[in-house]
């Protein structure tokens, strides 16, 4: 869903430049989109069989799919030729996937990863990445030229077609309010690994004693409610975003589509990596090592 999350900005400047918009995605994306922009089209796009086992494996559970991946992969590109034909399209935008290019239009990826956070012997991983890169006209990089808040993530060592295009939030479409909520939870992440953090943050809070809103999924939301706690569905992005806009401070992992959120927001925040998400990890001792608070 951090995908979801910053292509609402770029959806909207290129609404705002008059452009005619196509969004490929699944039907609860689509959702979501539909909340921001009720008037744009839509296309039914099935996403790639990812799964994790909850265990912090991710890139074993990725191995075990990989084939299931490829496949995925061979078919979207012959889908989005058939989207380019169907609707006359000029331009695509893909954030990060790999098959959703075409021959017959430009085409751009979106993505903060020029490098993937891959071990020594690894190497092989990166190359295969690079290659699918390589593939697209042009690179579109949320972040500074100087890499400054993906670090070495972001850094265009290999000569890729890259364009800096700095940071994405849909914050900023928001007027500023009143910071008036001491913390808000944002849980996220695979469903599995959603429910070890709210535990984790259910446990600690009894400790520092605060009122605080909990942003996550409905089936992490307890039935019978806690003390101290106001849970928001996060299927409510409306009703989340007002309450993101007033937290005084955020708790949250360190995807870096919040990590841009949190940018834009400009309030203090602690972060934690999803276990064994080695981009994550990185990001969190990154930005640990950091203070980037407007």
């Amino acid at each position: 869903m951090g995908h979801v999350s910053r292509c609402i900005p770029l959806i909207q400047e290129l609404i705002t430049n008059e452009n005619i918009i196509f969004v490929a995605a699944n039907s609860f994306q689509i959702s979501i989109f539909r909340v921001y922009f009720p008037t744009i089209q839509y296309i039914e796009h099935a996403g790639y069989p990812f799964g994790f086992g909850g265990k912090g494996r991710f890139e074993l559970d990725l191995l075990k799919q990989m084939n299931q991946l490829k496949d995925r992969l061979k078919v979207e590109l012959k889908e989005v030729d058939c989207l380019v034909d169907l609707h006359k399209i000029d331009l695509i935008i893909s954030d990060h996937r790999y098959g959703f290019r075409s021959n017959k239009c430009q085409s751009i990826c979106l993505t903060h990863q020029l490098n993937l956070p891959v071990k020594w012997y690894e190497g092989w991983v990166q190359r295969i990445h690079q290659n699918y890169l390589r593939k697209f006209d042009e690179i579109w990089v949320p972040d500074t030229e100087e890499s400054t808040y993906a670090g070495k993530l972001s850094r265009n060592q290999a000569d890729l077609k890259a364009i800096y295009i700095g940071t994405m939030s849909r914050f900023s479409l928001y007027e500023k309010v009143e910071k008036d909520l001491d913390e808000v939870v944002i849980v996220s992440g695979p469903s599995v690994y959603a429910d070890q953090f709210i535990r984790e943050v259910l446990s600690l809070s009894n400790q520092t004693r605060k009122d605080q809103v909990v942003i996550c999924q409905d089936e992490l939301i307890p039935r019978e409610g806690k003390d101290g706690f106001t849970f928001v569905s996060s299927r409510n992005w409306r009703e989340a975003d007002s309450y993101i806009l007033r937290a005084k401070k955020i708790i949250s992992r360190s995807g870096y589509s919040t990590l841009m959120d949190l940018i834009e927001l400009g309030v203090p925040y602690k972060i934690s990596a999803t276990p064994g998400q080695r981009e994550q990890e990185y990001l969190a001792s990154l930005w640990d090592k950091n203070t980037f608070n407007a």
